[in-house]
């Protein structure tokens, strides 16, 4: 069992014992029973706060405030400092935007995939560093087993179909990952034809993101930095040069249809080379 796992059953087997029901637990704090749950199931992190109150409520003399951090550590372990906060974020969004210019987004890649990225951005890692990268990055897609999952939508910039970063057996499986979340999921994924001449977002990889109970964020990545933006205005203005390019992508339909013919011709080289 995971750390966070370990943290929110230990949480739920005392409240329970104690006779509290999630909204009884809650009470005379700041937070609803969603968010207690998700943390009771090791989905989300426990806010500091929200630690101290179920100290007092529980009696447990300072235990969950004094895991609290421990929890949050495990929680981010594998993900970069600037990104720690986005799969906590995905988890209780509405609805997840990825706009994908150079690599297929974290929530859509296969193991190899992942791995090829891991050792490629850090060649100075050691194995075991990797392993915990591809092992945070996969965890993330735990995200398609949940019923409450966000809406996700993808626009993913041809070259990236086109130009395989990976051998011909791994890039097909890869791209009918896609195809069978699309299918299975009910999951928009657009091509953006690389014809499309329009630049304004190709500077890196953005991610909107939209809450039922607060307002709409904004992630930006870069080659080893990326950026959480809360800023109302500036949050409006991705969201536009976001719809310029879902207007200018490729319908659903004939995307998939892109991405499983790229899928077939890699798995056609494939079976040539054997």
């Amino acid at each position: 069992m995971s750390v966070p796992s370990f943290y929110g059953a230990e949480l739920r087997f005392l409240r329970e014992s104690a006779g509290f029901t999630l909204e009884q637990l809650l009470e005379g704090s700041y937070r609803g029973a969603p968010l207690l749950s998700r943390i009771e199931r090791g989905e989300l992190g426990m806010p500091m706060d929200l630690a101290a109150h179920i100290d007092k409520k529980l009696q447990t003399n300072g235990f969950f405030e004094r895991h609290c951090e421990a929890v949050h550590k495990a929680r981010v372990a594998g993900h970069p400092p600037y990104f720690a906060k986005i799969p906590d974020l995905e988890k209780s969004a509405t609805t997840i935007e990825d706009w994908a210019p150079f690599l297929i987004p974290g929530l859509l890649q296969t193991k190899a995939y992942a791995r090829h990225l891991a050792e490629s951005k850090a060649a100075w890692a050691s194995p075991e560093t990797v392993d915990e990268r591809v092992r945070a990055r996969l965890a993330r897609a735990e995200f398609w087993e949940r019923d409450d999952r966000a809406t996700y939508w993808g626009i993913l910039h041809e070259p990236l179909i086109r130009k395989p970063l990976l051998p011909p057996d791994e890039m097909a499986e890869q791209l009918e990952h896609i195809a069978t979340l699309m299918r299975a999921s009910q999951t928009v994924v657009q091509i953006l034809p690389e014809s499309e001449t329009d630049r304004s977002l190709m500077m890196g990889l953005l991610k909107i993101l939209t809450f039922p109970d607060a307002p709409p964020l904004a992630y930006t990545e870069g080659v080893h930095s990326g950026q959480v933006i809360d800023y109302p205005a500036l949050v409006a203005n991705y969201r536009r040069s976001y719809d310029l390019l879902r207007a200018a992508a490729l319908s659903p339909r004939a995307s998939l249809a892109m991405i499983e013919k790229s899928a077939r011709g890699y798995r056609d080289e494939a079976q040539q080379g054997h």
